[in-house]
């Protein structure tokens, strides 16, 4: 994958060495529940005890913002600067204003957001009240030793699909799946995941483009967000965690389903190509 030498807007919240502090979970903890259940499929039960953690949860205080200097936060950073280039243009075209995430927040162990606070062991998650990605690095591992989707583009995938849900947010999108119930094979969760899933297929598509060269993914790297896409379909994770598929608990869609749409984005580059709304069959 192509991406050193891309342009990078310093649209980082760095948190990471930023030890966390001992806060009360109240009422945004279980908001953070609710939203890992509805996006992600974390049980809020599981959530809330990753964030009680046994005693007080954690927070963080706002880290530094601009561009890093490591690598790992160079490359989030042009993979964020580069999805802000392909949605600038794409709602440049429809006559709107794209606006990035506030922050691509980058933490270690747990950081406080608008949404309560988030652990790592919650994975990447978007929050809508405070319109920032949240990413703890370490998951780069999980991603590649535990799912068996490892490489960079694998990582863009994961980033391109974040931000997408803050295009649904702007949208309205986010709001609708809401309305439309959080789990089952049709149900709003998975409508909402399975259209980021294509978000992030159009962002692949469009990189090159919108990049002036600088960012882009040929059919290896696709083949890559491919894979990562159906390490985490939930038949996959149900058959690893209970050694059975139940649609009716699913919140993401099921591997193909995650693999089919984001190779519809990836080969359209157009994200009306993404209504899962309005699909017939997911």
């Amino acid at each position: 994958m192509r991406w050193r030498g891309g342009r990078r807007s310093g649209n980082i919240d760095d948190r990471r060495g930023v030890g966390p502090v001992a806060g009360g979970l109240g009422v945004g903890g279980v908001v953070l529940a609710l939203i890992g259940y509805f996006v992600f499929g974390i049980d809020p039960t599981t959530t809330l005890s990753v964030v009680n953690g046994g005693g007080a949860p954690a927070a963080q205080s706002a880290g530094v913002r601009g561009a890093p200097d490591d690598e790992a936060g160079q490359f989030v950073d042009v993979i964020e600067t580069s999805t802000a280039e392909v949605w600038t243009e794409i709602f440049d075209q429809a006559g709107q204003t794209y606006e990035p995430p506030a922050a691509m927040v980058l933490y270690e162990q747990a950081t406080g957001t608008r949404c309560g606070t988030g652990e790592a062991a919650m994975g990447p998650f978007y929050c809508p009240a405070d319109r920032s990605v949240y990413l703890d690095l370490s998951f780069w591992d999980d991603l590649e030793n535990k799912f068996g989707a490892g490489g960079e583009a694998a990582r863009a995938y994961v980033i391109a699909h974040e931000v997408a849900h803050h295009v649904q947010n702007l949208t309205g999108e986010m709001d609708q799946a809401r309305r439309l119930g959080s789990q089952g094979a049709e149900s709003g969760a998975v409508r909402l995941e399975l259209q980021a899933d294509c978000y992030a297929g159009v962002w692949a598509a469009r990189a090159e483009a919108a990049s002036g060269g600088a960012v882009a993914l040929g059919p290896d790297d696709i083949a890559e967000g491919l894979a990562a896409a159906s390490a985490i379909g939930d038949d996959t994770l149900q058959k690893q965690s209970q050694g059975r598929v139940v649609p009716d608990a699913f919140t993401h869609g099921s591997s193909a389903q995650r693999m089919a749409w984001f190779r519809r984005g990836a080969e359209s580059g157009d994200p009306n190509a993404c209504d899962t709304f309005s699909a017939a069959r997911l």
